[in-house]
């Protein structure tokens, strides 16, 4: 795959007939923005007021609007062609959704002016409903070509495979997908029917080709490698806007994650460049693409901005996130302990390794119902959404790092169930899923030799003072949160536990309670329970 990537420079070299085309598009774009609604820290997690002022945040939709709009309106007066499109996952991570369940999103996204939208998984997390609403708020189209909705009497009709936007007088389609194990990390319910992503992307291309439509891109919602195999085989797409891999593209940052243009090359020498904006509203992205008279994609550049202190927060937006912040401050600034040391819930650590937050989550789950005969602990990865700075830890910052209004749920498994647990969770490490296990009350060691299915090298118990290994016939209490215990995330063996109770105490309020009852500062540690072979 690697030696099928092209670095930009090489790319380009190939497009010398760049100046004779007659039509360039500029596509502004963001993704994964997760209700970051007010300014990030470093760590991705809400931004104090202090710090914001110290010029030490980014991001918010406050200067998502402002650079948005001082590039649109630059390229506009220059007689260019813009669009400007997100490629899903406004819902979820903040107070800002957990209170106002995607109002607060549609508003700005209004107010922003977006041409069109991906749905992201997390748009199904509260069920079809909430998104229903979202998409009967904004004022532009909201797509998904993957879905199957004719049996959803919520959203058939309201969510389009595609679109087609009359940009400078050319049609530009744009198609999407979203990712199919969107049933595993979301709710969309029985009635959303996912399809294959490429085989599904094949058909919008066919059939906007066929509407004579030449210029056509993918606003997708499935991640990078996915994006990277997507382009490799669906001749007819010019070029892909993606998001849920939060990868952070650039073409001047040493400390990239990719390429930005990432160019893919098609089985006839086609190359397709991909891009994503990392996530969190830290980042807009500009991508430009140029095409000659019969649409063939001849030239593209661009690159990530970050939006840091010098980017002016819009003063309008600002006054209003004040006004919808007030109701959830007085509960998101109370202080609820202390940690010595800054807290480690990166995604790229805790959803491949075992990281601090993970032990700190997953303890905190132990501890609360330990009396309750409860052996074993298992919080997913993708639960955990930012890191903890050292010093005073508000509601807030917990919060961000548990939005998803999960409980404690406790059950009891065998021990074969535990295993296969967590070989579901280390499955899928390679492509950054969520489902990677953080545990308690255990260790285990896994290795990338097996194929995903048969990684599990060793899992021990906590025993007495020291640790035995599992017995696979033997039952264990097991404490995890109830999204986990009711499939999610691949983890459907869970649902198969015995003696299960879904609807303990906010898995947020345990976290909160445990750091307080350390009584001084906590101290953020790893102790080796997770090995890699």
């Amino acid at each position: 795959m690697l030696a099928r990537l092209m670095t930009t420079a090489a790319a380009l070299a190939v497009t010398a007939g760049a100046a004779s085309a007659e039509y360039t598009l500029h596509v502004l774009h963001i993704n994964d923005l997760h209700s970051r609604i007010e300014p990030i820290n470093r760590f991705d997690s809400t931004c104090s007021a202090e710090d914001n002022t110290e010029g030490k945040c980014f991001g918010g939709v406050a200067r998502v609007a402002t650079k948005i709009n001082e590039l649109r309106d630059a390229l506009t007066a220059a007689g260019e062609n813009v669009i400007v499109l997100d490629a899903g996952d406004q819902f979820q991570g903040s107070m800002m959704y957990t209170t106002y369940k995607g109002a607060v999103e549609a508003e700005f996204m209004n107010a922003i002016g977006f041409d069109a939208m991906a749905v992201g998984n997390h748009e199904f997390d509260d069920g079809p409903e909430k998104l229903a609403e979202f998409v009967n708020a904004v004022e532009f189209p909201v797509i998904s070509g993957n879905l199957d909705l004719s049996q959803s009497n919520l959203l058939n009709g309201l969510v389009e495979n595609h679109v087609v936007l009359e940009v400078g007088g050319e049609k530009i389609g744009i198609i999407s997908a979203l990712a199919t194990d969107t049933v595993e990390t979301s709710s969309p319910g029985d009635a959303v029917i996912f399809q294959d992503e490429i085989d599904a992307l094949s058909a919008d291309v066919e059939a906007l080709t066929a509407e004579g439509v030449t210029k056509i891109i993918a606003l997708n919602h499935v991640g990078l490698p996915k994006d990277v195999a997507i382009a490799e085989a669906v001749p007819g797409i010019d070029a892909i806007v993606g998001g849920h891999s939060h990868t952070y593209l650039s073409a001047s940052d040493p400390d990239r994650a990719g390429a930005y243009p990432t160019w893919v090359s098609q089985e006839d020498g086609t190359l397709v460049p991909v891009v994503q904006a990392y996530a969190y509203s830290k980042y807009v992205g500009h991508l430009e693409l140029t095409f000659d008279d019969a649409g063939a994609l001849v030239y593209a550049a661009g690159d990530t901005i970050v939006l840091d202190a010098s980017v002016e927060e819009d003063a309008d937006i600002v006054a209003r996130v004040a006004e919808l912040a007030g109701p959830i401050e007085e509960l998101k600034n109370t202080v609820v302990a202390s940690s010595a040391a800054p807290i480690d819930g990166e995604r790229e650590s805790c959803r491949a390794v075992e990281c601090q937050m993970g032990n700190l989550v997953a303890d905190a789950m132990l501890d609360r119902v330990k009396d309750q005969g409860i052996r074993i602990a298992i919080q997913n990865g993708g639960g955990l959404r930012a890191s903890i700075d050292e010093g005073e830890v508000t509601m807030g910052e917990i919060l961000t790092v548990l939005p998803f209004q999960n409980t404690l749920a406790t059950f009891e498994a065998t021990g074969q169930q535990i295993i296969d647990a967590l070989e579901n969770g280390v499955s899928q490490v390679e492509e950054g899923a969520g489902r990677f296990p953080q545990v308690s009350g255990m260790k285990y060691t896994w290795s990338t030799a097996g194929a995903p299915g048969s990684r599990i090298v060793e899992v021990m118990v906590a025993d007495g003072d020291g640790f035995a290994p599992i017995d696979p016939a033997a039952t264990y209490g097991v404490v995890t949160n109830n999204y986990m215990r009711n499939g999610g995330d691949g983890y459907a063996m869970f649902e198969e536990g015995m003696n299960a109770y879904d609807f303990g105490p906010g898995l947020e309020v345990v976290v909160a309670d445990f750091m307080a009852a350390e009584g001084g500062s906590y101290q953020p540690y790893t102790d080796g329970r997770i090995t890699q072979q």
